[in-house]
């Protein structure tokens, strides 16, 4: 079989899969998120923290449960990572992490975002990577899933400011989806050859005859839930490159597999409950037709042979990991920048400028194909309102989506929405360049302002990889992308909780001749377009300074 046709039954095959999660994976999150009825170990939970699971909350209330949960994770993450030298630590023997990195960390995996500015084998004890970091990568998940499902309860409900209770959805989405899903896919994984152990490492010689100290740990647990919840991050520095997390060629299909299988699998959950199911198959083929344009973007980008190097090896190779190849990691790094997850199994900063382009595209459309666990979906959603609105303005009518008149009130939320992740990345990126903080990177000119815009623009987004380059591992970089980390993550989950609960209020809207339906092909690609060109708009002239001049030069 030839590397490319290889290449298409990979990518064909993981489409096929995910196609199939859609309808049975989506009817079973369905089925567990929105029963009535409560597991005896849920009622224990409820009991334990003082929670009457029967009461519901106002979209206030819904988002100060968010950030009170989210704050007492950051600060519990943090405690532990600056006592970890008075932990028992499992066969290792790390000393505390340092303050801002420290910050940065549990900043980091608190908001789903999983930026790594440390190497983990070196860094974190086994107790800091599995009490630690693996608890905050299953509930900074969760949160995403818990938000979701309380925005399309703004969609379904009318005539009440009840959009359900935060602490049932955190539970319920750990629980039931969350815990029996990578239970199951970490013993794949182990089976696959991905390391699960408390070891203290071993000490191998070279094929050159030098010594070197492998690290263990408890790998494939922590792998599996990184990848399923879209955190991101990696046990090792090079990530899912490294064979202790990623050993073969079909585990790097089970990881873009479960990287993307909650992404592709929710809108079937939004249809359901919305009574439309219709509305949920929309919402996904969006999401699909950006992810499928990516992969064959980025795989013809990487296999193009642009450059005297990769003309003569037949594929940019740089950066690539020869048991996976060109395809299999540009598929990879595409699943990964149009989800919220972050890890890699290829250097980005060592693709084309076009491949890398199309890495921070990914990011810019806000991560919405299929977009990280729960935030892709209220991404969408949130875009699916814009479209709307345009079309009503085009049309000279007062816009309805899903029987919910779209006004002044619902605009605001959604323009906030997507406003403030640009916002952030732009202001950032500025602030780095002005305040000669690049001056840490390797690289000057067009190549080193993408390696600045791709830090921020993977921070704002809550993705987590990087262009590399930079050392980051300082204080204004820890505490510039820390923030930037925070204010991505919470500003966003602030205003579209607002715009639900103005929605839940209304009572619904008979659909008439004049209504846009949003289940057809003219919506679908009215949404897609929508997507492209508000994110052109808004980052095409940073782009030009970065990977297109660097492209076109």
């Amino acid at each position: 079989m030839s590397t490319t046709t290889a290449g298409v039954v990979f990518i064909v095959s993981l489409i096929a899969a995910l196609a199939v999660s859609y309808r049975f994976f989506g009817d079973y999150m369905y089925r567990a998120l929105t029963s009535t009825k409560h597991l005896v170990v849920e009622r224990g939970v409820y009991k334990t923290i003082g929670v009457d699971p029967a009461a519901e909350q106002k979209w206030t209330t819904y988002a100060r449960s968010v950030l009170a949960f989210s704050a007492l994770s950051l600060l519990f993450l943090y405690a532990f990572e600056r006592f970890q030298d008075k932990i028992w630590q499992f066969g290792t023997d790390f000393t505390a992490v340092p303050v801002e990195l420290a910050w940065n960390t549990a900043v980091s995996f608190t908001t789903n975002t999983n930026w790594q500015a440390y190497s983990g084998e070196s860094t974190m004890s086994h107790a800091t990577q599995a009490a630690g970091l693996a608890v905050q990568n299953f509930v900074s998940a969760a949160v995403g899933i818990a938000v979701a499902l309380a925005v399309v309860r703004g969609f379904a409900r009318s005539k009440t400011d009840q959009l359900g209770n935060f602490w049932v959805d955190l539970t319920r989405t750990v629980i039931r989806v969350l815990l029996p899903v990578a239970v199951v896919f970490a013993i794949i994984l182990i089976a696959g050859g991905v390391v699960q152990n408390f070891s203290n490492g071993t000490d191998v010689t070279t094929l050159n005859g030098a010594s070197q100290h492998l690290t263990g740990g408890g790998v494939a647990s922590q792998e599996v839930i990184k990848l399923l919840g879209t955190n991101g991050g990696g046990f090792y520095n090079v990530n899912s490159a490294h064979p202790f997390e990623n050993p073969t060629s079909w585990t790097n299909w089970i990881e873009i597999y479960l990287l993307t299988m909650i992404g592709f699998s929710i809108p079937r959950v939004f249809g359901r409950m919305v009574g439309d199911k219709r509305q949920g198959l929309a919402i996904v083929s969006v999401m699909a037709i950006l992810a499928i344009g990516s992969v064959v973007l980025i795989n013809w980008a990487q296999l193009a042979h642009a450059g005297t190097v990769p003309n003569a090896v037949g594929a940019a190779l740089e950066g690539v990991e020869t048991r996976f190849g060109v395809a299999n990691s540009a598929t990879f790094a595409s699943a990964t920048t149009l989800t919220s997850t972050g890890a890699v199994d290829s250097f980005h900063d060592s693709y084309t400028s076009l491949g890398g382009a199309v890495t921070l595209f990914n990011m810019m459309l806000g991560e919405v194909a299929p977009g990280g666990t729960g935030t892709g979906l209220y991404g969408m959603l949130v875009l699916a309102v814009i479209t709307v609105f345009v079309a009503g303005l085009m049309v000279g009518r007062t816009p309805e989506y899903l029987g919910k008149k779209i006004g002044a009130r619902e605009m605001k939320f959604a323009s906030l929405y997507f406003l403030v992740t640009p916002a952030i990345v732009l202001i950032g990126t500025a602030a780095a360049m002005a305040t000669g903080n690049w001056s840490t990177q390797l690289n000057v000119g067009p190549h080193g302002f993408s390696e600045v815009l791709y830090a921020f623009t993977s921070a704002a987004n809550n993705n987590g990889s990087a262009f590399a380059g930079i050392t980051v591992n300082t204080p204004w970089w820890n505490t510039a992308l820390g923030l930037a980390m925070l204010f991505g993550r919470f500003l966003p989950i602030i205003f579209v909780l607002g715009m639900a609960g103005s929605l839940a209020r209304q009572k619904p809207t008979p659909a008439s001749a004049g209504t846009l339906p949003t289940h057809k092909p003219l919506f679908i690609g009215m949404v897609a377009g929508v997507t492209i060109i508000l994110v052109a708009l808004t980052f095409l002239p940073a782009l030009a300074l970065g990977p297109l001049a660097e492209g076109l030069r």
